[in-house]
């Protein structure tokens, strides 16, 4: 009799328990809230985020400073483009004679390197890094318009009609490169019309001239530079809407 009660409770006990079971497995599991509003948020900022990394990258430039301010550099780089660049509380000077240079020691004539953030829709550049170009050389490519062989000097124009005058020192190597062969040349070979490249120093008497180092005559090249003038290059925006054009020197 005994046994038998125990057994009656063990059966209903676990019935019991089955049945606890099934209604928990029965029931239906509750769905997380979602915030539509906040996704929708989340994803504008991804999209306008991926959209500013597409519209700027990193990039260096080398230019002759034209015009500066507390905010902006102006430059006229190696292939005579104006260029913008903008300055900000983190940007970074630099001067290997002057260890306290900043945005009021830039002067115009001055050949800076920078590096920063282009933007492509303005074309502008806001500077990392702005270094002063102590002794970078200056590279000049067109052909000879002048020859004045009392100073020793040579004018050359460059393809946007701009001009540059290479002083001939007793430093300067002349090389001629005719039929593949670069030879030995000099100043009383040189002739007007002539296809040249000059690299040199600017001068620091005289920041309009270069005190030429190298010249090679290319002379089975023809520019006609003079004949066929370049169209003028639209540089970038200057924040305002309006447009610059470069003036040839």
């Amino acid at each position: 009799m005994q046994k038998t009660r125990v057994l009656t409770l063990f059966l209903v006990c676990g019935l019991a328990f089955l049945g606890f079971v099934s209604i928990a497995l029965a029931a239906p599991t509750a769905t997380p809230t979602v915030d539509q509003a906040l996704i929708q948020q989340l994803g504008n900022e991804i999209a306008s985020k991926t959209a500013q990394l597409n519209l700027v990258e990193k990039r260096g430039i080398i230019g002759t400073v034209t015009d500066s301010s507390a905010s902006q550099i102006t430059l006229t780089d190696t292939n005579e483009n104006t260029r913008f660049i903008d300055v900000d509380e983190l940007t970074k000077f630099s001067s290997s004679s002057n260890s306290s240079f900043g945005i009021s020691d830039v002067k115009n004539g001055m050949t800076l390197g920078v590096l920063g953030l282009y933007n492509k829709q303005s074309r502008r550049i806001l500077a990392r890094d702005v270094n002063v170009m102590d002794v970078f050389p200056t590279i000049v490519f067109g052909e000879i318009s002048d020859i004045d062989k009392v100073n020793y000097e040579i004018t050359i124009l460059k393809a946007n009609g701009g001009k540059a005058v290479a002083e001939i020192e007793d430093v300067t190597k002349t090389n001629s490169f005719t039929g593949g062969t670069l030879v030995r040349s000099g100043f009383s070979k040189m002739q007007t019309a002539q296809t040249v490249s000059v690299m040199g120093f600017p001068d620091k008497q005289d920041s309009s001239k270069i005190m030429a180092s190298q010249i090679i005559i290319l002379s089975d090249i023809q520019l006609n530079y003079a004949l066929n003038p370049a169209n003028p290059t639209i540089a970038p925006s200057t924040g305002s809407g309006i447009k610059l054009y470069p003036i040839g020197k």
